[in-house]
């Protein structure tokens, strides 16, 4: 009867434990089939960015802010007030360009925050597109990188 009695507790302790781990975002993983698009980025994101960027004279550290909106279908627009500790601030800079979202999640962003200066950045989609981390890769002297989340 003892015997009976610690089998079926350890059955229920570990049944809790296991419905605990499920509903635990820790433990939940994206269901199969559910890749990301273009799609996946869509409304208006808060940007923190920081970094290096050739200046005249050299090389300067870069502090921004940007609200950006991605459309959905591979549009992007901006406002970005970025601080250089050479050059100083530009504020509420706008810019457009595009984007291309990957099945793995991983994104391409092309935009011209001013006419005929184009950047290149590479992003990873975290929570469902809800937080987004990318590197500035083109031009190649600048070294940023930033957070984005969903506004």
């Amino acid at each position: 009867m003892n015997q009976h009695r610690n089998g079926l507790m350890l059955g229920v302790v570990v049944a809790g434990v296991m419905l605990s781990a499920a509903q635990n975002p820790a433990f939940a993983h994206e269901p199969k089939g559910k890749a990301c698009s273009n799609a996946t980025l869509h409304g208006t994101y808060g940007i923190q960015m920081q970094g290096t960027r050739p200046a005249p004279g050299g090389t300067e550290t870069v502090i921004g802010v940007v609200v950006r909106h991605y459309d959905g279908a591979g549009g992007v627009t901006q406002v970005d007030n970025i601080k250089g500790s050479i050059t100083g601030i530009i504020p509420d800079r706008p810019g457009t360009g595009t984007y291309q979202v990957d099945e793995d999640c991983s994104a391409v962003v092309d935009f011209e925050p001013a006419p005929g200066v184009h950047i290149q950045e590479r992003l990873v989609i975290v929570d469902k597109g809800h937080e987004l981390r990318s590197i500035t890769v083109l031009p190649a002297p600048i070294m940023v990188t930033s957070v984005q989340i969903r506004m």
